[in-house]
């Protein structure tokens, strides 16, 4: 069996585009229709093994269940609080999706106005309605560190295949990172790691449809940060929560 290379597509699509008529799997933002797999959204052709796939170029962060995010308190009520999350719609997150114990009229307490949480999304209706929760393993109020945030069509390219590009910058930098599906990632460690974490994330935002990216950033972050030719071979401890 003729096996397909791995190498990604640069093709700019729109909706409609025919992607694949030979019986690839469609994937994100793909439609099928009488055999053939069509671009629902406008964005970048992506070929990977046997699946075909669109990066949407643009366009606002759409809640999924399940997905995990990051999110600001931009509103308090008496038993919720209104999480941005990058959607075009705000996110409750209710007293009792938290691992506190909270009186009614005692939110303030715990999350203020500003404070930087990761959540899940628990649940998201017909109607756009969304639930969101921080009762799970890993989701807390984030504390320190740095915030970046990129396109959230931009992830699946910082996360990298089987998590590969994520975890080469954590061995690198020697950094703790949480990467956000709506776009927002946060990072913490030493100042000077930090800084080159970031700068590598925001490299891979600013050239997320070029083709060798895992080599030249890890290239970008050898040339920043000398020590981290050491970290190379070095497994992280394991972080599960913060694989995402």
């Amino acid at each position: 069996m003729e096996k397909r290379s791995a190498r990604t597509s640069r093709e700019i699509v729109v909706p409609g585009d025919v992607l694949d008529d030979s019986g690839m799997n469609a994937g994100n933002y793909t439609y099928v229709l009488n055999g053939k797999v069509y671009a629902d959204v406008l964005g970048v052709k992506n070929v990977f093994q046997n699946t075909v796939s669109v990066i949407p170029l643009g366009g606002r962060y759409m809640p999924v269940t399940g997905d995990t995010v990051i999110g600001v308190i931009e509103d308090i009520g008496p038993s919720n609080w209104l999480v941005n999350i990058n959607a075009p719609y705000p996110a409750p997150l209710h007293v009792n999706e938290v691992p506190w114990k909270v009186e009614f009229g005692d939110t303030s307490r715990y999350l203020g106005l500003g404070d930087v949480v990761m959540l899940k999304v628990l649940m998201v209706d017909e109607s756009k309605k969304i639930q969101v929760t921080m009762k799970d393993s890993g989701l807390r109020k984030i504390e320190g560190g740095q915030l970046v945030e990129i396109p959230h069509s931009k992830v699946s390219r910082v996360i990298g295949k089987s998590g590969s590009m994520i975890q080469m910058i954590k061995n690198l930098t020697d950094c703790r990172i949480f990467v956000g599906q709506n776009g927002r990632i946060w990072v913490d460690g030493d100042d000077e790691n930090v800084q080159a974490a970031v700068d590598a994330i925001k490299m891979i935002d600013a050239n997320a449809q070029s083709s060798n990216l895992t080599e030249r950033v890890k290239e970008f972050i050898e040339k920043r940060l000398p020590q981290a030719v050491e970290n190379e071979d070095e497994e992280d401890e394991p972080e599960p929560e913060e694989e995402e």
